[in-house]
């Protein structure tokens, strides 16, 4: 299962439906307090989320699912985050690559068969 974190719906979408293509089920979140409450419920295998949203953000999103994850004794998902920010910002968020916005299709199909194979 991916976890799709996105503010912008049309992004969201897009990104969903590359997921799905590829393959793999897409589950879509619209800020990072949405996105902790589903992985709670479903443990992600793979989150590709927004750096800036609104309620939590990208970097607090991958603080929390890291306290999850201990909580729970299991692996943390690999986390991408697609964001306008440049990689140094995005590896301080604590993110294990990122996707430079705007980015192409196959940009995003080739971190899904990174860390999905």
């Amino acid at each position: 299962m991916v976890l799709v974190v996105e503010d912008e719906r049309a992004i969201a979408g897009f990104v969903a439906e590359v997921v799905a293509d590829a393959g793999y089920l897409p589950m879509v979140a619209a800020n990072g307090n949405e996105a902790l409450k589903q992985a709670r419920e479903q443990w992600p295998d793979l989150v590709l989320t927004d750096l800036m949203m609104p309620h939590l953000d990208g970097a607090g999103l991958v603080r929390a699912l890291r306290l999850e994850a201990t909580a729970r004794g299991v692996s943390m998902p690999p986390v991408v985050l697609m964001t306008t920010a440049s990689p140094p910002n995005a590896q301080a968020a604590g993110a294990d690559a990122f996707l430079r916005k705007p980015f192409h299709l196959t940009e995003l199909e080739a971190l899904l068969r990174c860390y999905l194979g």
